[in-house]
């Protein structure tokens, strides 16, 4: 059965130790390579843009700490310590998205 994006990534967004982290990430590369059937360093590149847009839904402190736990950060925006995208930063990237296809 698959997961839905809220199963794969809510409780990542939990996760406060590098242990579990580790864990937890492992853990998203192995489904991602078995369901996708792709080499290990496409499913960790897979995995490291789901874990930085999913955090991009939570406040400042969780995205930061999911971005240094997961080494990851937001696909579009970057990494928070880049800072914060204003609200037309971020409707601007959704239009540059939609009109790239």
């Amino acid at each position: 059965m698959t997961k839905t994006i809220r199963e794969a990534y809510e409780s990542a967004m939990k996760i406060t130790t590098q242990e579990e982290a580790n864990a937890y990430f492992e853990q998203l590369v192995n489904e991602c390579m078995a369901k996708g059937k792709v080499s290990r360093e496409k499913a960790e590149s897979i995995e490291k843009q789901n874990l930085g847009y999913y955090a991009g839904y939570y406040d400042d402190a969780t995205r930061e700490r999911v971005e240094k736990l997961f080494m990851c950060a937001h696909p579009i925006f970057g990494a928070i310590a880049n800072g914060k995208p204003t609200e037309d930063e971020a409707l601007e990237a959704g239009r540059r998205m939609a009109a790239a296809g």
